[in-house]
């Protein structure tokens, strides 16, 4: 597995990728000054890392890297729906739920988005509660409704 430290308007995010893959996207506290120049030798990591800069400086609205989350087979197909979510818009719970075939497991599809490994890739800031509120973001609440407005969605947070 390779890795690097990618900063941030969110904070600092450390990546990680695999030979198939990007395997995950963590939220971290630490902060480390970004480097002008960093190589990385996985190709996964080296696109990923440019596409987050792209996406940060309001340039990309779609992520081609390649992801490999580690998850159950609910788990995968939530976060399969979630990329299907285009750029500046969003879903409820309730919605992918439905498109998933799994009208009744809301709250399930909302455990899976709390575990989603690839944050901003998989876009789990997408979703949103019942009454189109911000509700619930495993790294902060702050960060969901950052981005969503980094998006040009505007929503109130839920309570």
């Amino acid at each position: 597995m390779d890795e690097v430290d990618f900063k941030s308007p969110l904070g600092t995010l450390h990546l990680t990728a695999g030979e198939k893959g990007i395997q995950s996207i963590r939220f971290t506290e630490k902060s480390t000054v970004e480097m002008a120049a960093v190589r990385i030798e996985n190709p996964h990591l080296a696109l990923l890392y440019e596409e987050l800069r792209a996406y940060f400086a309001g340039h990309l609205t779609e992520f081609t890297c390649s992801v490999t989350p580690e998850g159950t087979d609910f788990q995968k197909r939530v976060w399969k729906q979630l990329t299907a979510i285009p750029f500046g818009r969003t879903k409820t719970y309730g919605q992918i739920a439905k498109e998933i075939d799994q009208p009744n497991s809301s709250r399930a599809v909302g455990g899976a988005n709390n575990r989603n490994p690839i944050p901003i890739v998989i876009p789990c800031h997408r979703v949103v509660g019942a009454s189109n509120a911000l509700v619930g973001f495993a790294s902060g609440l702050w960060r969901k409704q950052w981005m969503l407005e980094h998006e040009g969605v505007t929503l109130p947070l839920g309570e």
